[in-house]
This record gives C-alpha cells, sequence and structure tokens, in this order.
C-alpha cells in the first residue's frame, strides 16, 4: 500500500520551513507583548495585523494576509505547523516552493473573503436585532436577539430578561456593548490556508495512507474533517470563536484553484 509518513524536520521543504519560522518569531513577538497571556489588555498586533469585519474602524486590507501568520495560543500554532508540514511537504514536492507558496496564500486569503461575507451577515442582522430593541425594548424582542445568542447563559449570566424599565436600561446598555464587540472581534490564524492545504492532499492523493497511529487513507481524514467544520459551522454554538466557515472558504477555494489547474492538464491522484 502507498503510505504516507511526516519528514524529519531538517529536510523540510524550503517554504513551509520559512513559514513555520515566520509564525513561530510572530507568535515569540504576540507573547513578549503579552497579547498572548493578556488578550484583553495588549492588543495592539492585534489590532494592527488580524482580521476585522470591513465595517469596523480597525480594519485595514491588509489583515487580509496578515492575519494568516497570527495565533491566539500556543497550542493553535503548533496545531497548525504540524498539519502544515504533515500535509503541506507533499505538496510541495509535486508543484514546487512558487506554486506552493501562491497556493497556500491564495487559499488564505479567499478563505478570508469567504468569511467577511458570513461576518457581514451576522453583523447586519445583529445590527438590526439591536436597533428594532432600542426603538421598541419589549421583552419579544429581546428574546428574539437572546435567543440568536444565548446572551443569558452563554455571555452574561446576571443579565435576566428585561420586563421592567429598569432591566430595560440596563439590557440596553449590554446590547450596544455587544454590538460593538461582534463589530470589533478579531480573527487569527492561518486555519483557513492548513484547510485548504488539506482539500489539496487529500484531493490529489486520495488513496495515499496517512499514518496517525494508524495508517488512515487520507481522503477519509479529509473527509471527516470537513463534515465535522460544516457541522460545528452550522451549529454556530454561541461562545465559539473558532471562524468554521473560514476553514471551509480555504477548502472552496483549493478546490476551485485545483479545478483551473486541472483543466490546464496538471492531474496528479495517488
Amino acid at each position: 500500500m502507498s503510505e504516507f509518513r511526516p519528514r524529519r524536520f531538517d529536510i523540510l521543504p524550503l517554504v513551509i520551513k520559512i513559514l513555520m519560522i515566520i509564525n513561530g518569531l510572530v507568535f515569540l513577538v504576540q507573547f513578549t507583548m503579552g497579547e498572548i497571556q493578556n488578550p484583553s489588555d495588549n492588543h495592539l498586533l492585534t489590532d494592527l495585523f488580524a482580521f476585522h469585519y470591513w465595517r469596523s474602524p480597525l480594519f485595514r486590507p491588509h489583515q487580509l494576509l496578515t492575519h494568516l501568520f497570527m495565533h491566539a495560543s500556543f497550542s493553535h500554532l503548533v496545531l497548525n505547523m504540524i498539519t502544515l508540514w504533515i500535509f503541506g511537504a507533499a505538496l510541495e514536492h509535486l508543484w514546487g516552493h512558487k506554486r506552493f507558496l501562491a497556493f497556500y496564500l491564495i487559499c488564505g486569503l479567499g478563505a478570508a473573503l469567504c468569511y467577511m461575507g458570513v461576518i457581514t451577515y451576522e453583523n447586519v442582522r445583529l445590527t438590526s436585532e439591536v436597533n428594532t430593541y432600542l426603538a421598541n425594548p419589549s421583552f419579544n424582542n429581546f428574546r428574539i436577539i437572546s435567543t440568536h445568542y444565548d446572551l443569558v447563559n452563554a455571555y452574561n449570566e446576571e443579565l435576566s430578561f428585561p420586563d421592567t424599565p429598569a432591566k430595560m436600561e440596563v439590557a440596553k446598555m449590554f446590547l450596544r456593548g455587544f454590538q460593538i464587540a461582534n463589530r470589533d472581534m478579531a480573527f487569527l490564524g492561518a486555519s483557513g490556508a492548513i484547510f485548504g492545504l488539506l482539500f489539496a492532499f487529500g484531493y490529489l492523493f486520495p488513496n495515499s495512507f496517512v499514518y496517525i497511529y494508524i495508517p488512515i487513507k487520507s481522503k477519509y481524514i479529509v473527509g471527516f474533517l470537513i463534515l465535522a467544520e460544516l457541522i460545528v459551522g452550522i451549529q454556530n454554538v454561541p461562545g465559539d470563536n473558532v471562524a468554521h466557515f473560514a476553514h471551509l472558504g480555504g477548502v472552496l477555494i483549493s478546490y476551485l484553484l485545483l479545478r483551473n489547474w486541472h483543466r490546464k492538464g496538471k492531474h496528479h491522484f495517488y
């Protein structure tokens, strides 16, 4: 059987090695500046380089790419870099350095643009619902928002359903802050690009075995991960800060790129 095993660090392909070094150095700077330990107090780099909603005052166009080199935690960084190594090495060997780097960055950029559409819809809906409540602070209008975002349980356990004028004023203040916090939320990490690589590996090497304790065909691993992201993304659990649809956006862009390349005669199925 064909079996794929990750290689030693000292024979990593050039681009993957450079990407891992850059991501590691950026994380070190984040950690040194206290943005990992105390993100609510120290967020200069996050404000400047993480990805933000386009209507946020923190948004800058360069963030569509710079967010790929930032991570929220050490485990986030390690998981992405190990996945980059395991599944990206064969692709870089197959395509060469330039094509691999272009594919990685395009998947990351495309994932960000796809997710921009998702968060635009979410922010427009939230703004509409909050404005409706502010104009007519009724119990039913608050219940609509609370149902969508599980406000009482997930965000403010002390926030009871506002059924008196005093509670309504508290709810108004809370919702204004909640709306701003959602608008200015930062997204960071290479996961969109990584999922693009995952899909490409499963697409080009569907029957190759990846050794993860036991040998498993890549198409099953990739299929499971994509399905899991889709299910969790649709569930939209309150408090879940993982950008599942950005991951799926990376998969979509990866598929479109591969399909375009294959139409030009570049077929590789192992």
